[in-house]
């Protein structure tokens, strides 16, 4: 195995970083290590960790999250470097996936994402354009692929769960900090491209994002501000897009945006002075973007630091707790000795409904599924359609044991 580090930036959501580093600790991987890039109240909380002394941790508290992930590519000792946001959390198996099309001569991989339900896709195959839009891409199967793209596409690959090899990154410099936030990792896979290096996809390579509430949107996704999102727009246009493209570009984008606060403002969660003052912000943004510098990806230096294993759990237990809802309680709580041991537990807990299917990470280390007998796991599936509880357990460990390893 290639030895790994995997960088996860925070910025003021030190409970899900924690959750995070949980996860991570049960990656089932060897070598790899960790290296977090985190404000003042993320430091707090990793330092205040069991496993601290075998985490790098860099403080820095500037909204940036490029210049953040520089900062960690430095740090980062080992030959393939990969990321995952600080509100994301990866199946067991995750670098192994991620890793294995570096093998077979990959510069750059992306995996799936999966979204809130714990179940449904987020994320999966997809290709950027010139102009910063994501278009799906038909793949079918599990196995890594490089797929074949139209011209100026690259492959999408998504920051909270790619890799790229140090060597590669940082001769292009790392992450360009004109982008503050949004369009940094489509940047990179526009530049990889154009430097002509292999990017693959792993399908298998999966993490779970949560959409944590941050500073620029609320836990279901309404956006509290515009501004940076506007600017790394204007910039990507900029910087990418012919320059006859850049008005209509910018046109489409913002009309976009304004439908789409229109929408939420429809359902509920904004009234009209939120609309404005968002669009306010869009605007201020897209005048940032008009004269902001970008460019400034100078090759980075070797690692500053020695490569700090993280204690694996390579072929770890795994553990499987199913009962039924009533029976919650007790089933955590073996869950959670077990995960303290080192296992890595995953518990199932079913109903006699034809309620959907959700799965969680829990802070305790275990992971958590729960719905009915009769109900959806992927909702794609028949609504209904008559299990036994051993059935439908059986089920639900073949549809995660190519990621987790059950």
């Amino acid at each position: 195995m290639r030895p790994v580090s995997v960088v996860v930036v925070s910025r003021g959501r030190p409970e899900a970083l924690m959750r995070c580093l949980t996860g991570l600790s049960q990656v089932d991987y060897a070598p790899f290590e960790i290296v977090t890039v985190a404000c003042p109240a993320g430091v707090a909380a990793v330092q205040a960790r069991p496993d601290a002394d075998h985490i790098k941790l860099i403080p820095f508290d500037e909204a940036n999250i490029s210049a953040a992930r520089n900062l960690g590519i430095d740090a980062a000792a080992g030959e393939i470097v990969a990321f995952i946001d600080d509100d994301a959390v990866p199946e067991p198996l995750w670098l192994r996936h991620l890793t294995a099309p570096f093998d077979t001569g990959a510069d750059a991989v992306g995996g799936y994402v999966i979204g809130r339900n714990g179940i449904s896709f987020q994320w999966t195959a997809r290709s950027v354009d010139v102009l910063g839009q994501a278009h799906p891409l038909d793949i079918t199967g599990t196995d890594p692929v490089v797929p074949q793209l139209p011209p100026l596409h690259a492959l999408k690959t998504e920051g909270t769960n790619m890799a790229v090899r140090r060597e590669v990154l940082a001769a292009l410099g790392g992450f360009d900090p004109a982008f503050h936030f949004y369009l940094d990792e489509t940047d990179l896979n526009l530049r990889l491209a154009a430097e002509g290096h292999t990017v693959a996809l792993a399908p298998l390579a999966q993490v779970h994002h949560g959409f944590a509430e941050s500073e620029r949107r609320t836990r279901d996704r309404t956006p509290k501000d515009l501004t940076q999102i506007a600017a790394s727009q204007r910039v990507f246009l900029r910087k990418h897009a012919p320059a006859k493209q850049h008005k209509p570009a910018w046109k489409a984008f913002r009309t976009e945006q304004r439908l789409r606060l229109l929408r939420l403002m429809q359902r509920g969660p904004l009234g009209p002075d939120d609309v404005m003052r968002l669009m306010a912000g869009l605007r201020k943004g897209g005048k940032q973007g008009e004269t902001r510098a970008f460019g400034d990806t100078p090759p980075r230096p070797e690692p500053t630091q020695d490569f700090l294993p993280y204690p694996s759990r390579l072929d770890a237990p795994r553990v499987t707790l199913a009962g039924r809802i009533w029976q919650r309680k007790a089933l955590r709580a073996q869950a959670r000795d077990h995960a303290a041991k080192g296992d890595i537990p995953s518990v199932y807990l079913f109903t006699s409904t034809t309620q959907f299917h959700r799965v969680w990470y829990d802070f305790d280390g275990f992971w958590q599924q729960s719905g009915g007998l009769f109900g959806r796991s992927i909702r794609e599936g028949t609504f209904f359609r008559f299990r036994t509880f051993s059935s439908r357990l059986r089920i639900e460990q073949a549809r995660v044991a190519a990621v987790r390893g059950e």
